[in-house]
Formats: C-alpha cells, sequence, structure tokens
C-alpha cells in the first residue's frame, strides 16, 4: 500500500514515514501543498496524510482541490489544531477523518486500517490463499499455521499479490507500487526479490511455486485449480470466453441499474418536449435540450442493450433536428415514439437479447486472435533473459541459433523431434519457440505440436522457421496461431531479430487508451467493454481540459465523440494533428452522427477510423486492435535501430523530449548517459565488422535489460554510441546503475571465428536536468563532455558532469 505524506516539519516527517514503513507501507514524503499535488499526478497513492499548515498550499486548499479533481483516495488531516471549526472545515474541504497533534502512533495507524478497508482496496482481516495466510494488522504470514520470516520488500510483494489476485504485475508495475519515487530499484533487483520469497515459500512446504511467471507479461499468483496435461499446472492470460462474457454483462446491467433514474430523467424531458409540441408551446431551449438527450440516448442505450430503445431515440433525434414538432402529424408521432421507448425501457435487461449475443461474439473473436493484453505503441523492453526452445532437427543450424542467441543475452535449448520438444516444454516454460514443420528422418509434422501449444498454451509465442514455404503452408500455420512465419535458408541473424521483436511485443503492458466524450453513461461502458481485454482507459468529460490530459496520460490511442459542448472532437483532431510529436497517434471516432458530411469532415481532420453509436463491442475492439498493431509495427520499423532492436535516434528525442515536458511539471530529475565503447574500431579492424556486430548486438541486449522498460530508455546514437534517459533519477544513481553494467560487461569473454577470445568495456558521462542542462541539446553536451573525461582519464569508467 502507498501512502503520501505531506508535513513541512522534517523532524515528524522522518519520524511519521519510520512508523509507516515499519508497517509495511511504501511511503513518500512532500514537504509543501503544491509537490503534494505533483505527486498525486505522477503516482497512484491508496491514502493521503496531510497537515493543515502547510506552504505554498495549505492542507485544507490542497485537500478542496484534489477532491475538485475527482480524487476518490482516503485523506486523513493532521493539525495542531483542536478547535471544532477547524474540523468541521476539514471534513467539508473532503477530508475522511481528522487527527490532532500529538497523537498516540497506534492511533494513528488504527485510523489508516480503518480508512484503507473503506477505499478501493479493502484491507480484509487475513488475506489466504490456500494454505498461505497473511494478516495486514499484525504484519504476520504463515504457511499451513506455520509462521514465515519475510523481508519487509518480500512481505509488500507477498500482500500486493494477495489483495490482487487475479492481476499479472510487470517488474515496472511491481516498482511503482512497492517503492518510493527516490529509490527505485533495477529490474534485476525485482526479480531477486520475487525468487527470495519463492525459495522462502518453497522452504515452508509449498509444492509448487505459488508466485507463477507469465510469459512476457509479468508475475501473479497461480491458481491450484487450473491444470494441463500431465499434471503440471499452466495459466493463460485470456480468461475464459464464457466467464468474461458473463462477466460483462452482469456489469452492463449493473451500469443500467446505476444510470436507470438519470435515463428516466432523460425520457422524461423528450415527453416534455412531446406535450409540449402537442400544445404548440414548445420553446426553442426545450426542443434544443431534447435533442441533446435524444442523441444521447440513442448511443447509451443501444450499447447497454436495448437496441429497440437505442432506434426509437435515433428517430425522436432526426424528427427534432430535420421536421417541425408542432405540426400535427410530427406531434402526434414524436408523442407515439415517446410513449414507445418509455415501454420499451420498463422491460428487463436480460430481455434484450441481442447484447448477449453481441458479447458473446466479442469474446470468441478475440480469443480466435489470442488476444491477451493489447500491447502499448512505447519501445518495449525485455526485463530477463528470455530462454528459447528450438524444435528443428538440423542440429548444425541449431548450433549457429545458440551462438548468436548468447551474443543477444538469450538462452537457447533444441529438441530433434516432436516427443523430446514436449518433454523439454514441460521442464523448462521457455518463453518462445523455434519451430520446423518438416521432420524427415521421423516423418512428423509440426504443424501438430503447434495445434496442441496453440490449444493448451496460447499465451507461448511459437516462431515457424521452415523448409517449407507453399501458401497453404503458410495459411495453416496463420489459422494456428504462429507470431511468425519464416522461410529457410535465413541468416541467424535475421530469425533472432524476428525472435527478439515478437518476445518485445510479447511483454508489453496495456495500451492506453484516452476517451474523451461529455456523456458519462458512454465512459463508464467503454470502461466495463474495453478494460477486461488489458486496456487501460483514462476518461475525460470536459475537452477544455483534453490538452493538459493528453500530456500527462502519453496514450497510445484517442477516441473522440464528435458532438461536444465548448470544443467538439473534429476540432480536438485537428489540435493533435497539428502538433508534430502527436502526428502518429492513432484517433477513432464514436459518434451517432453517421451522415456523409460528418464522416467527410472526421476524416479530412485526420481521423484514423469511425464507428458508430450505438456501440457493438466486437466492432470496437476489434478496430482498436488491430489500429494499435498497425501503427506499432509501422512505428517500431521507423524507430527501432535494426542491429541492436535499441530505440534509434529518432525515438530517442522523441521520448527525452517528453520525459523532459513531465519532468518539468513534476520536479522529478532525470537523467541523460553516454556510453562509448572503448577501442571498438580495433575490434572490427582485428575480427571483422561481423564481430563488431555480435558485440553490439550483445551489449544493447545487456542495456535493455539492465533498465526498466516503463520509465527509461536505451537507444543507440550511432556506432559504438550508445544513450540510456532514465526518468525519476538523480545523477549519482544513474552513475551507479551504470557502473553495476559495467561491471557485468568486464566479465563477459567474446570469441571471434578464429578462436580468439577478447574482452571490451565501455566509458560513459552522465547529466542531469535541469542542474547540467535545460533541454537535450545542453543535457548531450554535459554528458558528452563527462564521457570525454572518462576517455581521457584512462577509460573504463563512468563519471558524472561537473
Amino acid at each position: 500500500m502507498r501512502i503520501l505524506l505531506v508535513d513541512d516539519d522534517e523532524a515528524i516527517a522522518v519520524a511519521l514515514a519510520t512508523a509507516l514503513e515499519s508497517q509495511h507501507y511504501v511511503v513518500d514524503v512532500a514537504n509543501d501543498g503544491e509537490k503534494a499535488l505533483e505527486f498525486v499526478d505522477a503516482f497512484p497513492y491508496d491514502l493521503l496524510l496531510l497537515d493543515v499548515m502547510l506552504p505554498k498550499l495549505d492542507g485544507i486548499t490542497l485537500c478542496q482541490k484534489l477532491r475538485g479533481c475527482g480524487l476518490k483516495v482516503p485523506i486523513l488531516l493532521l493539525t495542531a489544531r483542536d478547535g471544532s471549526t477547524d474540523k468541521v472545515k476539514g471534513l467539508d474541504a473532503g477530508a475522511d477523518d481528522y487527527l490532532i497533534k500529538p497523537f498516540d502512533r497506534e492511533e494513528l495507524l488504527a485510523r489508516i486500517r480503518t480508512l484503507l478497508r473503506r477505499g478501493s482496496s479493502p484491507l480484509l482481516p487475513v488475506l489466504e490463499w490456500n494454505d498461505l495466510c497473511l494478516a495486514p494488522s499484525t504484519c504476520e504470514v504463515t504457511y499451513k499455521n506455520q509462521p514465515l520470516n519475510l523481508t519487509p520488500t518480500e512481505y509488500r510483494l507477498l500482500e500486493l499479490f494477495l489483495r490482487n489476485n487475479r492481476r499479472v504485475f510487470s517488474s515496472g508495475d511491481l516498482i511503482e507500487h512497492l517503492w518510493s519515487f527516490d529509490n527505485p530499484p533495477s529490474a534485476e533487483t525485482v526479480r531477486s526479490h520475487i525468487k527470495g520469497l519463492r525459495m522462502k515459500l518453497r522452504a515452508s512446504g509449498s509444492t509448487a511455486d505459488l508466485i507463477e511467471t507469465v510469459y512476457g507479461l509479468g508475475y501473479r499468483l497461480k491458481s491450484p485449480s487450473s491444470k494441463k496435461s500431465g499434471g503440471e499446472t499452466i495459466q493463460s492470460p485470456v480468461p475464459n470466453a464464457q466467464f468474461r462474457s458473463e462477466a460483462t454483462l452482469t456489469a452492463l446491467a449493473g451500469v443500467w441499474e446505476r444510470f436507470k433514474k438519470s435515463v428516466m430523467n432523460q425520457v422524461e424531458i423528450l415527453q416534455q418536449c412531446a406535450t409540449a409540441a402537442e400544445n404548440k408551446t414548445l420553446s426553442d431551449r426545450l426542443l434544443k435540450q431534447a435533442t441533446v438527450e435524444a442523441h444521447k440516448l440513442s448511443g447509451l442505450l443501444g450499447t447497454i442493450g436495448f437496441t429497440d430503445g437505442s432506434e426509437l431515440s435515433r428517430q425522436i433525434e432526426h424528427l427534432l433536428r430535420n421536421g417541425d414538432p408542432q405540426d400535427a402529424s410530427s406531434a402526434d408521432r414524436l408523442q407515439e415514439l415517446v410513449v414507445a421507448l418509455h415501454q420499451v425501457l420498463q422491460q428487463p435487461l436480460s430481455q434484450q437479447k441481442l447484447t448477449a449475443v453481441g458479447v458473446a461474439n466479442y469474446d470468441r473473436a478475440l480469443v480466435r486472435r489470442g488476444a491477451k493484453n493489447i500491447m502499448p505503441l512505447s519501445e518495449p523492453q525485455l526485463n530477463e533473459r528470455p530462454l528459447i526452445l528450438i524444435v528443428d532437427g538440423d542440429l548444425q543450424l541449431s548450433e549457429q541459433l545458440r551462438q548468436e542467441a548468447a551474443g543477444l543475452g538469450m538462452g537457447v535449448e533444441v529438441a530433434t523431434n516432436l516427443s523430446a520438444a514436449r518433454h523439454r516444454i514441460s521442464q523448462l516454460h521457455p518463453d518462445a519457440i523455434l519451430l520446423e514443420l518438416s521432420f524427415p528422418t521421423t516423418g512428423e509434422n509440426g504443424l501438430t505440436l503447434l495445434e496442441e501449444l496453440t490449444a493448451s498454451a496460447p499465451q507461448l509465442p511459437i516462431i515457424v522457421f521452415t523448409v517449407l514455404g507453399d501458401f497453404s503452408d503458410r495459411l495453416e500455420v496463420a489459422r494456428l496461431g504462429a507470431r511468425a512465419f519464416l522461410h529457410k535458408p535465413m541468416p541467424p541473424v535475421q530469425v533472432l531479430a524476428t525472435v527478439t521483436q515478437v518476445l518485445q511485443q510479447e511483454q508489453a503492458g496495456a495500451a492506453k487508451i484516452l476517451v474523451v466524450d461529455d456523456d458519462p453513461q458512454i465512459l463508464t461502458l467503454l470502461g466495463i467493454l474495453l478494460e477486461p481485454w488489458g486496456m487501460k482507459l483514462t476518461t475525460l468529460k470536459d475537452p477544455r481540459q483534453f490538452w493538459e490530459t493528453l500530456e500527462n496520460v502519453l496514450p497510445d490511442l484517442l477516441v473522440l465523440d464528435v458532438e461536444m459542448p465548448h470544443l467538439n472532437g473534429i476540432e480536438l483532431c485537428q489540435v493533435v494533428r497539428n502538433d508534430p510529436a502527436w502526428g502518429g497517434l492513432p484517433i477513432l471516432f464514436l459518434t451517432a452522427h453517421n451522415d456523409p458530411n460528418t464522416v467527410q469532415k472526421v476524416f479530412t481532420a485526420g481521423a484514423d477510423d469511425f464507428v458508430t453509436k450505438p456501440i457493438v463491442g466486437p466492432e470496437l475492439v476489434t478496430r482498436i486492435v488491430i489500429r494499435l498493431e498497425r501503427v506499432r509495427l509501422l512505428r517500431q520499423l521507423a524507430e527501432t535501430d535494426p542491429l541492436t532492436r535499441l530505440a534509434n535516434r529518432t525515438k530517442l528525442t522523441s521520448h527525452l523530449g517528453k520525459s523532459l515536458h513531465q519532468t518539468q511539471r513534476t520536479n522529478l530529475p532525470l537523467c541523460f548517459a553516454i556510453l562509448d565503447l572503448d577501442n571498438f574500431k580495433q575490434i572490427n579492424d582485428r575480427y571483422g565488422h561481423g564481430v563488431g556486430d555480435s558485440v553490439l548486438r550483445w551489449v544493447g541486449g545487456l542495456l535493455l535489460r539492465s533498465f526498466r522498460s516503463s520509465e527509461d530508455i536505451v537507444a543507440r546514437w550511432g556506432g559504438e554510441e550508445f544513450v540510456v534517459g532514465m526518468y525519476g533519477m538523480k545523477k549519482a544513481a544513474g552513475v551507479e546503475r551504470l557502473t553495476d553494467v559495467l561491471a557485468i560487461l568486464r566479465q563477459e569473454t567474446f570469441t571471434s571465428p578464429n578462436g580468439a577470445e577478447f574482452g571490451i568495456t565501455f566509458s560513459a558521462g552522465v547529466a542531469q536536468y535541469p542542474d547540467d542542462g535545460s533541454d537535450l541539446q545542453a543535457l548531450y553536451r554535459s554528458a558528452d563532455a563527462a564521457l570525454y573525461q572518462a576517455k581521457t582519464s584512462g577509460r573504463n569508467k563512468v563519471l558524472s558532469a561537473s
């Protein structure tokens, strides 16, 4: 659980932070109200502790601002003022509780536990997972009633998994939830803590890993009920389609119950309009209001499942927009439509069959696609040493691939037939499989194994690499869900470049989608339709806050409504397309208007796609998935260095530009480092450029594995020079991180084709924003000067800019 403590008294802040950390809370400290706002904007908190008397922005005003922005996190005010008036002000400002200084430590902790129980992450008396029990009130953990002695970090990891027992956490997610912003660990450190926790659980008597690695995604609690052939546990990140359909329908029913009263109020406005039209007393104001409500209802009702209601609302809107409602025949028709709409809405939602069919089709369509989490467009990075299983009878080719993979930081195992492959898969749990289809000596067909794995382990990426190349073979491979088809012969480096790309795609997290629509009901429904498929939604009702929200969220895709107050979606689309940094952002329009004129305006403004309301789940999700996949592929081609698979200079410049802008808003540090391989020209001259390329690929893989995929960026600047951007990290920490990477590189031995062995090192310079430069060019100059100093003082070292 993460807590923000806001107090300008350093002694009190340190004492409180120590007390909270002793209870395994993650604590960030801000010493004024404005900095607290920045922290809340940057990090997700479970509770806020605010002192009332704060510099720059007092606690009462801060509380009002946070509640005004819609923040629902519990807030506990701390103050030396004990007057009832002050308490009333604090509670009226939105605080959940009020504690007078000096206070008893145990009382504070008890109040915190109480507030957290009311929050979105309930504090249960005991968290249980089969024989594993964790008591948050006492911080005790037992397995089969035997106590476990966990470190504070291991305890926090286990508590997070138990509170979110269906969620997969990437290394970046764990860092965000469990470490304070000024002391983030590396992904390798996270893996070490996971390993330590697993070892202690096994030592306590657990017969299997209770924390499993989900290929390419992260970690989660392993369900005891899911089995595969041979009695081994396996879980697919794709939930059961039937379960998801039922869950979606249940959620939609909940939305209907939640908004039923407001919908009937909208229908009442339509009734008032119809009555006024009959009496020829219809005002322009009421006509305009009824038209807006009919427009909203046509999209909302169809999405929930009231298909007939949606059509009736559309006819009402058309009549109000295009006719004279006070004409006798029009007034009669309007009254008929409103009465029919009211009757439809009196029927239970369960009788609306079309929604169930639509949701089921939606589930089946995505399961056929093998959809799991929809990948973001940011450059993904490999956080662990991946293991590749080669299923091929050609041992010479497999050995060549093994040697090339070692240079990229990948492990390789080989199975020469399908029977051996099945055994290796069950033993090793590889991250990817490179599969031949033809086995002349045994007569086996690799399609058999592909079909088995598609059914039992759809999360496991399979790349087909085969001598077969007919269109029928390619078609069958595509139908069975392989991630790529490669035709022999092909250079090993090219094969492994494809493997790396597939692994990067598999590891990426949820796509971030920003939805701008003034109808809160539609925003709620979009969350129900999209979030179960791994998409992270941010919704915005007021388009006037669009640009600030866009820069905060950094979405992978933008969804806009056409008709909104103050600013319409077409204008927002034009604003986005006019900015070079956002010119490539996919934009999809949702609207009840499908007339040719509106469609033409939407695409002229720069839209990528257009979906009409009412929203049909399968259509919307499929369009979003396809758009994200296509744009991601194009961006990878344009922004990735083909040799090392790192970001190129274009991607680096764009990413760091956004990071600098974010840094300016949050006042968090940003490190910029330049690395240059020492005496690299001698390697090319002595052993050849092929060996030099292998070294560059290996170093690129090392850098990717050494930095956080969610915050950092690693790029090849050119030649043997690399650049690393580290958001939220100070210069000293950046130097330490790179020094650790250099130590790993020093231990590596490379071998040339003639058997000669050699090692390599790098020199690096590290600069920090804003101390060493206020823009990218200035940071580069400062880091380059430090790099030059490292080179001239003997190489093989990391120095910071002075």
